[in-house]
């Protein structure tokens, strides 16, 4: 493992990769097991490669994992994941439908996402999301998903602008009414909803075709 990654793990696991941390060189040495003088090279080389944001103060520092940061901790949990998982794991997920931001219907509209989707998803998205509002129970599923490598779906410019990022997962509406319709979860890597909402996309108009108001309980089961 590079010292690199090593290090990320360990700011992630002291909580860095939530929100920032206050954290001297000696602190950190300890966790790496290393000399000071080496924790605060690596955190100085950490800094210069755009991994973490840190801001020093007196007594020490505070220290975060930017997107870029976080995004090489995923790169390593997928590629141990290809190694150990079992391939093709189906989990359930159920939730009642919300109204969301109407976000969805900018963004799935966008041609750097929409020829993604018919590509690597085989199907152009109907113009927004159908959103879940999740049980505890399926929050912690949900949350996995966040760890998962899934279908990528690559970030773009246009217009000056950038547009993030995200992974989709083929999922199944465990309703009769929705049999043959395909979807997909998308987990956008930057969102304005919480862990406890679900995102869902499909070629069709999902509350009309399948008769849905907020407050319906909706069960999916997603392949991952």
């Amino acid at each position: 493992m590079s010292d690199i990654i090593y290090s990320l793990r360990k700011l992630a696991l002291l909580g860095a990769i939530e929100q920032p941390i206050k954290l001297s060189s000696g602190h950190f040495a300890e966790a790496i097991k290393s000399s000071v003088q080496t924790a605060a090279r690596r955190l100085q080389e950490l800094e210069r490669e755009g991994l973490v944001h840190r801001r020093i103060i007196a007594d020490g520092q505070w220290i975060t994992l930017t997107e870029k940061g976080v995004a090489e901790l995923k790169k390593e949990c997928y590629e141990y994941q290809a190694i150990f998982s079992t391939p093709n794991i189906e989990v359930e997920i159920a939730g009642r439908v919300i109204t969301g931001l109407g976000e969805g219907k900018y963004y799935t509209t966008l041609e750097g996402y929409r020829k993604q989707f018919e590509t690597k998803l085989g199907f152009t998205p109907f113009p927004g999301t159908l959103n879940l509002h999740l049980y505890s129970h399926g929050i912690a599923v949900r949350k996995k998903l966040n760890w998962r490598r899934g279908i990528e779906i690559e970030g773009f410019e246009s217009e000056n602008r950038t547009f993030g990022g995200g992974r989709c997962f083929p999922c199944k509406i465990l309703d009769p009414r929705a049999e043959g319709i395909k979807s997909a979860v998308i987990i956008p890597d930057r969102t304005h909803y919480p862990e406890d909402v679900l995102e869902i996309i499909s070629p069709v108009y999902l509350r009309c075709e399948l008769g849905l108001e907020d407050g319906d309980e909706v069960r999916t089961q997603i392949k991952i």
